[in-house]
């Protein structure tokens, strides 16, 4: 269990973007969300009060997230003197990178010693098995987009929200670190083994009630070459019954490569 209330560290974030993991808890668990902590050329801005580590510690606040989601999902090395400090302080540290907590020694040294715990989200806490492909009863909508950071899991959350106050059956289905630290549960999919990940998705969404919805957090892009594999596994595993396609109006491009057209996003 993580404990709470959360200090949101954005480090050097060059962008609003590389804080999706941050902006998700401050958004969706405001009550969480005490301040955040930014290093000197950080580009995001929550608009949360900016604390110290000392600060954070007079507020009671007892973890420290590391809300950054850069390329790789690494843990920088220009970062460690924050997380050293939080640690001294009796914080607990929370990530989602690739890189872990609990495999960076000085971390791990420095929270043994001080009977800290390191939360690693993004691993993998279930043998999941291979995907059958069988239909599985209830209904299942998945969340795709044109592209990464697009607003996939704010959907399905938003449907969830509005579903529920219809009267509906529904529920999240977290696939990523920030919807787990949100939901306190899901698939960390994309540390899966690739040959196992339709069928961690098909584990996700066991069979159900007929009317029950899973809302199930898209990841990736089919027109993203570095995630698309994920996407795939999304489809193939979660069998959706609807896809609610995300854009954002106006975004020109993919970071470093052209955006498809929406008429081949939705053929697609």
């Amino acid at each position: 269990m993580i404990e709470t209330p959360y200090l949101l560290f954005l480090g050097d974030a060059p962008d609003q973007l590389a804080v999706k993991v941050a902006q998700g808890i401050k958004d969706w668990r405001p009550e969480l969300a005490i301040g955040q902590l930014r290093l000197p050329g950080c580009q995001a801005d929550l608009g949360l009060p900016e604390l110290t580590i000392a600060q954070a510690a007079g507020l009671g606040v007892k973890t420290l997230v590391i809300g950054v989601a850069n390329r790789g999902g690494v843990i920088l090395s220009a970062w460690k003197p924050v997380l050293l400090d939080a640690l001294e302080h009796g914080f607990d540290l929370a990530s989602g990178a690739h890189n872990l907590l609990r495999d960076e020694p000085d971390l791990a040294d420095k929270a043994k010693s001080l009977g800290r715990q390191l939360h690693d989200v993004r691993v993998p806490t279930v043998a999941y098995p291979i995907a059958t492909g069988k239909r599985r009863t209830g209904k299942r909508l998945l969340a795709v987009g044109t592209d990464c950071s697009i607003g996939k899991m704010y959907t399905a959350l938003c449907m969830e929200k509005a579903m529920r106050a219809r009267g509906m059956n529904a529920t999240f289905r977290a696939t990523g670190q920030t919807g787990i630290l949100i939901t306190g549960d899901g698939v960390p999919l994309d540390a899966v083994v690739a040959d196992f990940m339709a069928g961690a998705v098909e584990y996700l969404t066991p069979d159900n009630e007929p009317d029950h919805w899973d809302l199930i957090e898209g990841q990736g892009s089919l027109f993203h070459v570095s995630y698309s594999g994920v996407t795939l596994a999304l489809i193939h595993g979660g069998q959706p019954d609807a896809l609610i396609l995300c854009h954002e109006p106006g975004r020109p491009h993919m970071r470093g490569s052209c955006l498809g057209s929406g008429r081949n996003c939705l053929a697609a």
